[in-house]
């Protein structure tokens, strides 16, 4: 018997509050004699009348011989079957602890929870920058301190005068170089943004173009591509927005890489001045400077995406499939400016450490950040446009890309052809969790735990990891389990695989833990406390050559474990839910992206505070506070390379895997000649990345040493400190030598993907993505280990702090010598070439799939000609 469920009756209650109670799709038809009242939308009734699948579940009823069946259409209306349809509404109506297979939490809840976990992000981020604010750089007379400070101020104001507490020369000075670094970061930045701009505003054209001629600039509609009875929006308006979407991904990520060194240059010298009152102090102040990064970007990255899918949602109503097949536009455009702004960013500082450690640490045995040193300025401030700026706006895009990977599978699911908008924002959902779990985390090392001496504060970064990844496995159990329905429908390649929300919760947990795995075993390759690092500190004795043959061979050792645990990750959600498993475990990985950054933001600070209170001749013990911050930044520094690295790996192979199923490719063949040739080739653009980039730092620091050797022959009574060096001319080098030497490799990578598939097709595509992702990981955990370890390694012989270490220093000693040249070669390894890889395999993926529909209709050109 079919009943009738009159839409119009005062006891109805609005259907989107009645939808979530609503049971698991079984196959059961509606026939053709069903009947709706009230008033629907014609996009729902059109829906209706194609007679879908309807919702069928036994819970519902009242006899387990008398089951309620019910359909739900674009969460406009429901049709009850069955003799006794009114047993339904008690059912739907209280809140009872029946879950018959759609998500508990409700659309509407939905659309709220995102926006405020984004806004309590961005407020939290607000109430740190207060906090870092109250630091003054003007003198304050202090009052006889406490007896017991926390934080490690035990020692708060002990020898005063040596600390040179409130002297205001000190302030005056600090005060000083923070502006000088800050001017030279900003003007780095503005400039390299003119050039950004400029490539922007052209490949927008160029998106527009090339998606707008897939149907000739149509604007009729044509059929859907994974559900041929329904209709999708014409491909000129799919241009459009994905060439709004770019533009919106690119402006994001150049507001979060400014934002970043803005807040770092405006935090380095007040955590030199709280040095003076303990390491305790200096640690809370650079990692809260840390949070305000973290959170920011988090946060602003989370609300933008979510605010564009909502206006694009204005116009594509529920065509999920167009909507984010548009949206990736967001990730290319986040992405592309990373590239940018890690390559010039890394060419600049590495430029500017290689020249001021050459000259002035090996030739002229001066100290690291020496005043006398003329490229002292420049080496700080390009740890502000590399190391935060470009860091910023790479993991970014690496969660604009995982995010979009998501969506775009997920829209292809039973999400987007029963539009189920919860199940859809499930990636959005887990990122909001991450936003709140990364807030009690932070916590944890501002106002739970106090730093006391100088070996508690690595255990106390560490402890971020561990704790945010914990609690993290909880809350995305608690996501799974209120915004996934019990079990649903996803397309593997044209084929369909059922999933349950538990499979899903365990591809996204997998994320996280592989993550923490690989950042814990780049720790121990990187850190000095460990046995790999003093390894090759040990084999400085006998010189340079075998510090670098050691350092290499630790590099190629360290990617064995991370290489398993991503493989791990990748075979365990592949089997419970394919590519969308692949895309929500590398979004798992990302979920803390708020703690990680303020880790990763936190190392570059301390760094600049340690120059800082070198360059205003402060005391000994300030810098011994500095340096051991800086040491054990360093480090988790180390570690947030491993983590954006393994997520590249993820959120690529979920793009190559929406890249192939939009471009209608049935499968990937390897034994096909287009597809092997694209492999060989594609496994060989990493190594001519790191050649460009390596050579573009390379050519950039031989102007820069020349120019430090020209001002130290030249200036009388620099070296004696009577004269002060012409800190401008060697930022300008830096400056100018990064952006021109910044094009050659973002061509390469922006270029191939589009010479590709036009010229070659999307097979041969698809080949040189697998293959730039299988050789791109290896080469980039490699060296940016390597270069991890030489640097620690520099720092464990300088600090001294075993009879180990003493017996290779000190300073200025043949093997620290050694060292600094190690350093000096891994400089561009780790800062540069490394962390520019893991953009390259993911950039040249996200741009696959954005023109994946012109590579399908119009690429192959070659191949078609002959």
């Amino acid at each position: 018997m079919i009943a009738e469920l009159d839409l119009t009756k005062k006891d109805s209650v609005q259907i989107d509050q009645i939808i979530i109670w609503v049971g698991r799709i079984r196959g059961c038809k509606v026939n053709s004699n069903f009947s709706l009242s009230g008033t629907l939308r014609p996009s729902a009734r059109k829906l209706c009348e194609q007679k879908r699948s309807c919702i069928y579940s036994e819970e519902g009823s009242t006899k387990p011989s008398e089951p309620l069946l019910a359909l739900s259409v674009s969460g406009d209306f429901l049709v009850c079957c069955g003799d006794r349809p009114a047993a339904l509404w008690p059912l739907l109506l209280e809140r009872r602890d029946l879950r018959m297979g759609e998500a508990i939490v409700s659309d509407l809840l939905t659309e709220i929870l995102i926006p405020v976990a984004a806004v309590i992000g961005i407020a939290f981020a607000l109430f740190q920058w207060v906090l870092v604010a109250k630091v003054k750089l003007t003198p304050e007379r202090q009052t006889a301190p406490p007896a017991n400070n926390k934080n490690g101020s035990g020692d708060y104001l002990i020898e005063e005068e040596e600390e040179g507490f409130n002297e205001p020369n000190v302030f005056v000075k600090c005060a000083e170089i923070q502006k000088a670094i800050s001017e030279g970061a900003t003007s780095f930045l503005f400039t390299e943004y003119q050039y950004v701009g400029i490539f922007m505003v052209a490949f927008a054209i160029l998106i527009f173009l090339f998606l707008g001629s897939v149907e000739g600039f149509s604007t009729k509609e044509q059929p859907c591509t994974y559900v041929k009875d329904r209709t999708c929006k014409p491909a000129l308006f799919n241009a459009i927005f994905s060439t709004l979407a770019f533009l919106l991904g690119a402006i994001t990520s150049v507001v979060s890489g400014f934002l970043g060194m803005k807040i770092a240059t405006f935090a380095n010298a007040r955590t030199t001045l709280e040095a003076r009152k303990g390491v305790g102090k200096a640690f809370i102040t650079a990692f809260r400077s840390g949070a305000v990064m973290g959170f920011l970007l988090a946060a602003n990255g989370l609300f933008v995406l979510y605010i564009s899918i909502n206006l694009f949602k204005l116009y594509y109503g529920d065509d999920w499939e167009g909507l984010f097949e548009a949206i990736t536009g967001y990730g290319l455009g986040g992405s592309s400016m990373a590239l940018f702004g890690r390559v010039g960013g890394g060419i600049y500082t590495k430029a500017a450490d290689v020249g001021a450690d050459l000259v002035g640490k090996v030739e002229r045995n001066i100290p690291e950040d020496d005043p006398r040193n003329p490229a002292v300025i420049a080496d700080n401030v390009g740890d502000n446009v590399g190391d935060i700026a470009g860091m910023g706006s790479d993991l970014f895009g690496s969660y604009a890309e995982s995010s979009c990977a998501a969506l775009v599978v997920a829209s292809i699911s039973s999400f987007g052809t029963n539009h189920n908008l919860t199940g859809m924002f499930y990636p959005l959902l887990i990122s909001s969790m991450g936003i709140i779990i990364c807030l009690i985390t932070t916590l944890f090392a501002t106002d739970f735990f106090e730093i006391k001496a100088v070996k508690e504060i690595e255990p106390a970064l560490k402890r971020q990891l561990i704790i945010s990844t914990a609690l993290m496995t909880v809350g995305i159990a608690i996501v799974s389990w209120l915004a996934l329905p019990s079990s649903f429908t996803i397309f593997n390649f044209g084929v369909q695989k059922e999933v349950k929300n538990w499979e899903l919760f365990f591809c996204v947990a997998i994320g996280l833990w592989a993550g923490l795995v690989i950042g814990f075993v780049t720790e121990y390759y990187t850190s000095n406390a460990y046995s790999p690092v003093q390894d090759v500190a040990d084999s400085c004795r006998t010189g340079a050559a075998t510090n670098v043959i050691f350092g290499l061979a630790l590099g190629y050792k360290s990617v064995i474990i991370p290489i398993f645990a991503i493989a791990i990750s990748i075979f365990v959600s592949f089997s419970l839910a394919a590519m969308y498993g692949i895309a929500v475990a590398a979004l798992g990985m990302l979920s803390t992206i708020a703690t990680g950054l303020a880790i990763d933001a936190y190392g570059p600070i301390s760094d600049n505070a340690g120059g800082i209170a070198e360059m205003a001749g402060m005391s000994h013990r300030i810098r011994e506070r500095t340096d051991a911050l800086d040491a054990a930044g360093n480090t988790t520094a180390a570690i947030g390379k491993g983590f954006a690295i393994g997520s590249a790996a993820l959120v690529s192979l979920a793009l190559f895997g929406a890249f192939v199923s939009r471009a209608a490719i049935s499968a990937v063949d390897v034994l096909t000649p287009k597809v092997f040739i694209g492999l060989i080739v594609g496994a060989m653009l990493p190594y001519w990345f790191s050649a460009m980039t390596m050579k573009s730092v390379g050519s950039a620091a031989l102007k820069m040493v020349e120019e430090v050797r020209r001002q130290f022959n030249t200036i009388p009574g620099l070296m004696e400190g009577t004269a002060k060096p012409d800190y401008a001319t060697c930022v300008k080098i830096s400056t100018d030598a990064s952006i021109k030497e910044m094009i050659p490799p973002g061509a390469l990578v922006m270029l191939t993907p589009l010479i590709v598939g036009t010229f070659f097709g999307v097979e041969t595509l698809a080949g040189v993505l697998a293959g730039s992702l299988v050789s791109g990981v290896q080469i980039a955990i490699s060296a940016s280990n390597t270069g991890g370890a030489w640097d620690n390694a520099k720092k464990y012989i300088e600090a001294g702090a075993s009879e180990h270490a003493r017996s290779l220093g000190p300073k200025g000693s043949d093997p620290h010598k050694a060292a600094v040249i190690g350093d000096t070669i891994g400089d561009p390894l780790k800062d540069t070439s490394g962390p520019s890889l893991n953009i390259l395999i993911k950039l040249m993926a996200v741009e696959s799939l954005v023109f994946a529909p012109f590579f399908a209709t119009h690429g192959g050109l070659l191949f078609k000609l002959f």
